[in-house]
């Protein structure tokens, strides 16, 4: 179980989409608009929620994912509300995003990754990668080939099948749901490169989850003892939840004031105050796990994300999540037990695991 994680620069990250055509609704037609989607709020199938001045109708459980989404658990149920605000434009010679620059709540914008973001509030120039309550994707026509989920299904190359078969003995709290639904704010991953890329990272970063807590078996850390060593009084934030608050919770086991500071700003969440929603809510579990992955270097050269995708290997993942204590002999038996996950994992998803394995 690793112990320091450390701030890194956020990657930016890629989202892709297409929606089919749809007629826009006049405004003596337009439905009245059911409650609007709140992303605190838990929907199953056949629950509705307006956004953007449409309808939705959720066709299975999601959470924290605002329509229309990116793995397609939205049904798009038309214009509402007299049909003042229009669907997504065809249109696609939005500006490009500027750090620092203020953009008022609907702000359509083309960030450096080619793809748009729609401002959901207003904000000073956030990255539109890293939050979803201050921006969500937009799509139009013109985006750049190949950035397109994976077909089939929610998009994501893991089946909940196969993530059964991965974690035979898991404990309930970690649902497939609650990762499918975490997915949308991270939409690069295993949504990158070939489709043996898109399977070996996943692979990759649910080994090390599996590592992390014992085949997903372990919500919080086992060793109490550790609680209070995880405040750095020393961050101008300091620990507001107490001293022993920030301990490994969720699939990477995320420990440590600032690293809750961090991954709260990113995502949105009063983690920093309230870290518990890692060890209560499955999607805030999910999705701070992959928030480091996607985001965090740690002790290691790069993001666990860029080592799978850029070919440096499943070796350099184990480096950026707890080498400062496995590699370079630190400590090979846990190093192995990863590798072995890993070769299993990527097994069950009928792809080769690659070179550079071991750090």
């Amino acid at each position: 179980m690793f112990r320091v994680r450390t701030i890194a620069t956020v990657a930016a990250l890629v989202i892709g989409g297409a929606l089919a055509a749809i007629v826009p609704m006049t405004t003596a037609s337009a439905a009245a608009c059911a409650a609007p989607w709140q992303a605190s709020s838990v929907y199953t199938g056949g629950m509705t929620a307006s956004h953007n001045g449409r309808n939705w109708q959720a066709k299975w459980w999601t959470q924290g994912e605002a329509p229309p989404g990116t793995t397609g658990v939205w049904a798009d149920q038309g214009t509402c509300g007299g049909g003042t605000t229009p669907p997504p434009s065809g249109s696609c010679n939005h500006p490009n995003w500027v750090a620092g620059q203020w953009y008022n709540a609907g702000a359509i914008v083309r960030y450096t990754n080619g793809q748009y973001y729609i401002a959901e509030h207003g904000n000073p120039g956030y990255d539109p990668t890293i939050s979803t309550w201050y921006w969500d994707p937009y799509t139009c026509s013109g985006q750049p080939p190949g950035t397109t989920p994976p077909p089939g299904g929610n998009g994501f190359v893991v089946s909940q099948a196969q993530f059964n078969q991965m974690f035979p003995n898991r404990n309930s709290f970690y649902t497939y749901s609650g990762l499918v639904a975490a997915l949308s704010a991270f939409p690069a991953f295993a949504r990158t490169g070939s489709d043996t890329v898109r399977r070996q990272e996943a692979a990759a970063f649910l080994a090390n989850a599996s590592h992390e807590t014992g085949g997903l078996v372990h919500i919080v850390e086992q060793n109490t003892a550790n609680y209070p060593h995880y405040c750095d009084y020393s961050q101008p934030y300091g620990c507001p939840a107490g001293q022993a608050a920030y301990y490994g919770r969720g699939p990477v086991q995320l420990s440590w004031n600032f690293n809750y500071k961090a991954a709260g700003d990113a995502l949105g969440l009063p983690l920093l105050t309230n870290p518990w929603l890692v060890q209560n809510d499955a999607s805030v579990a999910w999705r701070t796990a992959l928030w480091y992955w996607n985001t965090q270097t740690g002790p290691g050269r790069m993001t666990p994300h860029n080592a799978m995708v850029t070919g440096a290997g499943f070796g350099e993942t184990i480096r950026s999540i707890n080498g400062s204590i496995e590699c370079n002999g630190g400590n090979p038996a846990q190093v192995q037990s990863r590798i072995n996950n890993y070769q299993r994992f990527v097994q069950i998803l009928g792809t080769t695991p690659g070179g550079n394995l071991s750090c």
